[in-house]
């Protein structure tokens, strides 16, 4: 019963959405005579498709972050302190450098490569060093992260793309049109993949003596939670942007009241993850009028006071 109340009031949420906005985009608008076309227009072609992008990429993230926190076995990681979301833009780099011309899924196809081979390096790592803290595992994720950022930016200034990769990897939806956002689908049926192995994944959590115990493949599973991960955080770069810390906030907020059962909890990650992401945009919509904020701006905010909330609190009760 809740969860159908929980998804409600993101159907309002996203309802509010698609009326928010510089151009008039109102219901008497939508029905009156002589500007009900434009405002028709602009509704199909620019608010429902933001709005869609908005939920899938909220919902996706959000997913990824409890994904890697439960592989990684530790509740600071997500894929923007892991180097997942750098390296899926060092990927978007090599193809405007390489292949210019690459259409959308191809780019999509190279980052999700370059996500992957960046999650599994900070997977590696984790495994050589001694984890005396659980601090340490997003301190590494956030230095393989800035190492990978600084050869991008390296690239992009040496073949002066600096200001292409900024608009590119921004986290802005205003850009966001019909025909431009479609990919996002992908991320949702990635996240029902993960609804289906939640299971799987909470095994895998355990570690890999006790996974092999139970007669599941360790390896297997691991690969299938970074693939989604890598997908899904290509997906959402390459339509969108970068939209740091969703995957930090949501799942720490919901384990906090629903503990840390996946199947349970993960679709209330989604749809928390879906609202969190609209209520930034409309916040980024109205705050500076006609002017708008971007979305990876606001949660970027947001997501750096969580993370030094979640540190200080693990640090209170060590103490």
């Amino acid at each position: 019963m809740k969860l159908i109340a929980a998804t409600c009031l993101l159907v309002l949420l996203a309802l509010i959405s698609l009326f928010i906005g510089v151009s008039d985009v109102s219901l008497q608008s939508l029905f009156g005579d002589e500007t009900a076309r434009r405002a028709q227009f602009v509704l199909v072609e620019t608010r429902i498709p933001r709005t869609l992008a908005l939920i899938l990429a909220g919902a996706g993230m959000a997913v990824s972050g409890t994904i890697m926190q439960i592989l990684a076995r530790n509740r600071f990681v997500e894929p923007s302190t892991a180097g997942t979301v750098d390296s899926a833009s060092l990927g978007i780099l090599t193809v405007m450098i390489l292949a210019p011309g690459l259409p959308v899924f191809g780019k999509m196809l190279v980052a999700t490569s370059f996500a992957l081979a960046g999650t599994a390096l900070f997977m590696l790592i984790l495994r050589q060093i001694p984890l005396r803290s659980p601090v340490i595992v997003p301190l590494v994720g956030i230095m393989l992260g800035g190492v990978i950022s600084a050869i991008t930016t390296f690239f992009a200034y040496r073949f002066d793309l600096l200001q292409s990769m900024g608009a590119w990897t921004t986290g802005d939806f205003s850009a966001v049109l019909r025909g431009r956002y479609e990919l996002l689908w992908l991320s949702f049926g990635l996240t029902i993949a993960a609804y289906i192995a939640a299971d799987r994944f909470t095994v895998a959590g355990m570690g890999e003596a006790f996974t092999t115990n139970l007669g599941l493949n360790y390896r297997r599973v691991m690969t299938l939670g970074l693939t989604i991960v890598s997908m899904v955080t290509a997906c959402v770069v390459t339509t969108v942007g970068i939209v740091p810390f969703l995957g930090l906030i949501v799942p720490n907020v919901v384990s906090m009241v629903m503990g840390d059962s996946m199947r349970r909890s993960l679709p209330w990650i989604a749809l928390l993850g879906a609202g969190l992401v609209l209520i930034c945009d409309m916040i980024g919509r109205t705050i500076n009028a006609p002017y708008e904020i971007p979305v990876g701006t606001i949660l970027g905010v947001l997501g750096s006071a969580f993370f030094l909330y979640l540190v200080l609190r693990k640090s209170a009760r060590g103490a």
